[in-house]
């Protein structure tokens, strides 16, 4: 009996066995290069290492550190001692709208001679009607005067402690000042032109009003930069010329026009005199 024949393999036909190498190979192919493919893991080489930000380091830290500069009269509580109580003044309950400033400004030592004379009637005198504001941020309300007279402006402002009152603060102002608070900081203005205004900032700092900030502001008109309004013939006779003008400038100037003159006659050139030939 004759053996069954072996079938015969159609062109083309792959083995399964090398079918599922094939696959593998490509499986590991797909491992092996698959961060250089688009939304796959990438390799960036080792990580850098992570530096703190910088952080302050002082130099000569075992040094004192320098004194701060000194304020103005006007401010520096650090450096001056803290106010005393006004002498023979009582805030009754706390209560510093009951105070009458006249009193509290002749009892003040602080109060110069020439403030004193403007408690009574005088010429170009004025103790301004007391403002009552919080500039310590405590709710405790503070006194706020001016005394004006003839020759100076002071601006005083008091505080209450208990039942007595302190004066934290005493400046010189101009007589056209102007002053605000906002919210618990005072800030006078004083125009020094009519272009540059002077703004000072005060603050409680604990025992007084102090200066914080000094600064001059424009106040958004430019100064003019032609000859002074004042004079105004400075202009004319810059502008004057420093010779006589023409007859014609001046008839021009008056409004009146020149008449024309008519052209002096020219002689014709003369010819050169021609000498007569000798008879032959």
């Amino acid at each position: 009996m004759a053996a069954p024949p072996a079938p015969r393999r159609r062109p083309g036909a792959v083995p399964v066995a090398a079918l599922v190498g094939l696959l593998v190979l490509l499986a590991l192919a797909a491992l092996a290069f698959g961060r250089s493919t688009p939304g796959g893991l990438r390799d960036q080489g080792p990580v850098p290492t992570v530096t703190p930000p910088p952080v302050p380091q002082a130099l000569w830290p075992n040094l004192n550190a320098s004194p701060a500069p000194v304020q103005p009269a006007t401010g520096g509580g650090a450096t001056q001692p803290p106010p005393q109580p006004v002498p023979g003044v009582t805030v009754t309950g706390q209560d510093i709208t009951a105070v009458d400033p006249r009193t509290v400004l002749a009892k003040d030592p602080a109060v110069t001679a020439e403030e004193r004379s403007a408690l009574d009637p005088c010429s170009g005198c004025e103790v301004r009607t007391p403002e009552f504001r919080d500039l310590t941020g405590d709710g405790r309300l503070s006194l706020i005067t001016a005394v004006i007279t003839p020759g100076s402006v002071v601006l005083h402002v008091y505080t209450p402690d208990k039942d007595r009152l302190l004066p934290v603060l005493r400046v010189q102002v101009q007589r056209t000042f102007s002053a605000e608070t906002i919210g618990s900081d005072l800030w006078l203005y004083e125009s020094n032109s009519l272009y540059v205004r002077t703004s000072s900032h005060y603050q409680w700092d604990g025992a007084r009003l102090v200066l914080l900030e000094r600064k001059d502001q424009g106040l958004g008109v430019l100064p003019p930069t032609g000859p002074d309004p004042a004079q105004p013939n400075a202009a004319v006779k810059s502008a004057a010329p420093a010779f006589p003008p023409t007859a014609t400038a001046t008839a021009t100037a008056t409004g009146a026009v020149p008449s024309p003159r008519a052209p002096r006659p020219t002689s014709p050139p003369s010819a050169p005199a021609v000498s007569p030939e000798p008879k032959r």
